[in-house]
């Protein structure tokens, strides 16, 4: 039986981790979880599956959650000291990393330095912090799993060839809502059009991400670190349907494609189970009822966040630290109708070109930059907004 420890239990990703669990109970138990501020999902969790140890976000949420626990109840911790107690509990043979932002690095660098199987679907911690994070995995024999669809393909596409024989990556992006508008620039967007994805059903941040396509710059980015590529070998298409979730090209031209539903749980399974699989009561990808595929070049004048990925990726550094960051802020500034959809590529652009490149050789180097990229970007919302 493999045991889990979970960072985000109650997020859209945790839920579904849980999930899959539930449907293996031979296979899975639930030793850690770690939430936020939704306590009572929490408590339902806990409920369930009997953790040893528990962690929420803040001190106070600690005692609240005692309480609708009861005397019956695990051994709770609260703030990044939880979180790195659960994320390296001696008993845990794999730890998924589902919690958001900045606020997972710490305890992903902890469980790493344990020597564990980490299932990450975190893909900003690679953004933000990719060769430090993956020179420790490779100092403490630990390994990374990855939760993201696209990642998730392009892992198991390269199953059984070897890295030297990969001529490029290809990327899949549904394009999101707006890829048909080519007024785009022009439009007054709402929240409610951008959070309004035509394949999957996400988180808000993640679904204005995936708007702008700057979740696909993200990828890009995160591809890079991950598998160890140069940004060159990187490309994106645009592919609508979403049934194929990415494409590995070798250098004799084959091309390996990995396709399925748009369904969350088959990565999550696959990273669960590595290197087996499990027998999912899902339905199967009818290639019939599809019909045709089509796949399209993206196009960076008017999605100008896919560039500024490409552009943070070549420069290195320090810069994709910055570009996430000034992402995080400009997106929620959106989100709170401060900002139009097409200033968030401008906050990203302006904060790029007001940084001063660093190296990043430690947690408090990152953190740093993020505090400093996050200052400069919410300066420069204000100024847009009174603007």
């Amino acid at each position: 039986m493999k045991k889990l420890a979970v960072l985000g239990s109650t997020g859209s990703i945790g839920t579904q981790v849980l999930d899959v669990a539930r449907r293996f109970p031979h296979l899975y138990r639930l030793v850690g979880l770690a939430a936020g501020r939704n306590l009572e999902l929490l408590a339902a969790q806990v409920r369930e599956f009997s953790p040893s140890f528990i962690s929420v976000a803040e001190q106070d949420g600690k005692a609240v959650l005692a309480g609708l626990l009861g005397a019956q109840r695990p051994e709770i911790g609260w703030g990044e000291e939880g979180l790195k107690q659960v994320a390296t509990m001696p008993d845990a043979d794999l730890v998924v990393a589902a919690t958001l932002g900045s606020v997972a690095l710490a305890p992903v660098l902890a469980a790493v330095r344990k020597g564990k199987r980490i299932a990450l679907a975190t893909k900003e911690l690679l953004v933000m912090a990719g060769r430090l994070l993956m020179s420790e995995v490779t100092k403490f024999g630990a390994e990374i799993l990855p939760v993201d669809s696209e990642a998730s393909a392009i892992f198991q596409a390269l199953q059984g060839h070897r890295k030297e024989d990969v001529r490029r990556i290809i990327l899949t992006a549904s394009g999101g809502p707006f890829w048909h508008w080519n007024d785009l620039e022009d439009r007054r967007i709402s929240v409610e059009e951008a959070l309004n994805h035509p394949r999957w059903e996400m988180g808000k941040k993640i679904s204005v991400d995936s708007a702008s396509l700057m979740n696909k710059g993200l990828e890009v980015i995160e591809t890079h670190f991950l598998f160890d590529l140069p940004v060159e070998k990187i490309a994106v298409h645009i592919h609508p349907e979403s049934v194929v979730h990415s494409l590995v090209e070798y250098k004799d031209g084959s091309v390996i494609a990995q396709m399925a539903i748009t369904d969350m749980r088959l990565p999550i399974a696959y990273a669960l189970s590595y290197p087996e699989r499990l027998e999912l009561d899902l339905p199967s990808l009818d290639l019939v009822k599809v019909k045709t595929m089509s796949f399209l070049a993206p196009d960076v004048e008017r999605f100008p966040c896919l560039d500024l990925a490409y552009r943070a990726a070549r420069t290195g550094g320090s810069m994709p630290c910055v570009l996430n960051a000034a992402n995080d802020v400009a997106v929620a500034a959106f989100l709170n109708r401060q900002l139009s959809f097409q200033d968030i590529s401008r906050i990203v652009a302006r904060t790029m070109e007001g940084h001063s490149l660093s190296s990043m050789e430690t947690i408090e180097d990152v953190l740093q930059c993020e505090r400093g990229a996050s200052k400069l970007a919410e300066q420069l919302v204000q100024q847009m907004g009174r603007g």
